[in-house]
């Protein structure tokens, strides 16, 4: 990756006109040349080539005058090539991908005039560097095997104002022809996010790639100066139901109940109570430190938790709540999570997936999950997650 500079200028357009002379006669009386004594010859014609290198973020254009292209090729520094596609009539040339900040061009073009002498010309120019570089987070991780809810996932590190032109750039593609679409949303950090999710849960054994050719795309608060790419796989069909009334949870493998745990969910009355909806397992993190400072509970706990399986952002788990136990199956006495048993919930977290929905219900919570407070999609209607594209 180049270097970053942020003093440079705006970057602004540039032209290079190539003269290629042909070698035409006429007499001076408008006859062809040698029809009588006195002839002269007029100037020879000239055919024009014209190499347009706009800004970073725009294609390369050449165009012909008084001749047609036979060959165009526009080389980076580091051998990449601008692919491109010659027009009708062979007399303008389009390159398919943007000129990408940063980045120094040499072009070559060969054009032929109407009598048929070929000229080749050569320049080189450069654009100057981004002011600022946008870099991207994506979920699922690569070659990765993830549960039937996990939508496919793009955290911007700078703010996308440009987000039609963003979107525009990104292709997903799946083994089955998958229906689905983009949404934007304001992730749980405060950043723009875009998800892609299916209209449905995944099919178990979709493949999905995604190609992000963001390379010289602005997105309005900064510049891509790469493409990416990722693919995972969809595994098996898993649905965890929490009836947070019932105190209890249960595990569904395609359609049937596997098991049942009794749990006990958040507190009723107050900031300790679950979140409903459709939560989707983010990550399965062991045993971690949980400090109801970090979540905005005060000094109410700070303790090493197993088994620990987040739901949200904002800091919903599963997990192992031993000094919990006389609450399982009976009452909702946590600070917000589901906990259960240390031995069930040894079992459980060697069950689930990253990517399985739990599905929450309960009279005594604090609302619905929202999209960007972890994988929060589930919980709109198809019609209001496809209104959240950009290219509506």
């Amino acid at each position: 990756m180049l270097p970053i500079r942020t003093s440079r200028p705006a970057l602004a357009a540039v032209a290079l006109v190539v003269s290629l002379t042909a070698c035409t006669a006429r007499a001076a009386d408008g006859g062809p040349a040698g029809a009588g004594a006195g002839s002269s010859q007029a100037p020879p014609a000239k055919a024009k080539v014209t190499v347009v290198k706009k800004e970073a973020g725009s294609p390369v254009t050449v165009s012909a005058t008084g001749g047609t292209l036979t060959a165009v090729r526009v080389v980076d520094a580091e051998g990449g090539e601008l692919k491109g596609r010659t027009g009708a009539g062979g007399t303008s040339w389009t390159s398919d991908r943007k000129a990408v900040p940063g980045t120094s061009y040499t072009i070559e073009v060969t054009s032929r005039t109407a009598d048929g002498e070929e000229t080749t010309s050569r320049s080189s120019f450069a654009t100057p560097e981004p002011e600022k570089v946008n870099k991207v987070t994506l979920a699922p991780g690569k070659n990765t095997t993830v549960g039937i809810g996990h939508p496919l996932s793009i955290v911007f590190d700078l703010p996308v104002t440009r987000k039609a032109d963003v979107e525009k750039q990104l292709k997903v593609t799946t083994s089955n022809g998958t229906e689905g679409s983009w949404g934007w949303v304001r992730d749980h950090s405060g950043r723009d996010r875009v998800d892609w999710r299916p209209r449905e849960y995944w099919k178990p054994g979709t493949r999905v790639t995604l190609e992000a050719d963001l390379d010289g795309t602005d997105s309005g608060g900064g510049w891509f100066v790469r493409d990416y790419r990722t693919g995972f796989t969809v595994g098996a069909a898993q649905v965890v139901e929490v009836d947070l009334d019932a105190h209890r949870l249960t595990l569904e493998r395609d359609g049937r109940t596997v098991r049942t745990i009794p749990v006990s969910g958040g507190t009723p009355g107050g900031d300790k109570r679950s979140w409903r909806g459709t939560a989707v397992l983010m990550a399965k993190e062991g045993t971690i430190n949980m400090n109801s400072e970090t979540v905005g509970l005060g000094d109410a706990y700070d303790k090493m938790v197993d088994y620990s399986m987040r739901l949200t952002w904002s800091g919903m788990y599963a997990h192992a709540a031993p000094w919990n136990a006389a609450y399982f199956g009976k009452a909702n006495r946590s600070s917000g999570c589901i906990g259960m048993s240390e031995g069930n919930a040894a079992s459980f977290y060697a069950s689930v997936n990253v990517g399985d929905p739990f599905e929450i219900k309960g009279r005594e919570t604090k609302g619905t999950v929202a999209e960007g407070n972890g994988y929060g999609a589930w919980n709109l209607s198809w019609a209001d997650w496809k209104a959240k594209s950009a290219l509506r």
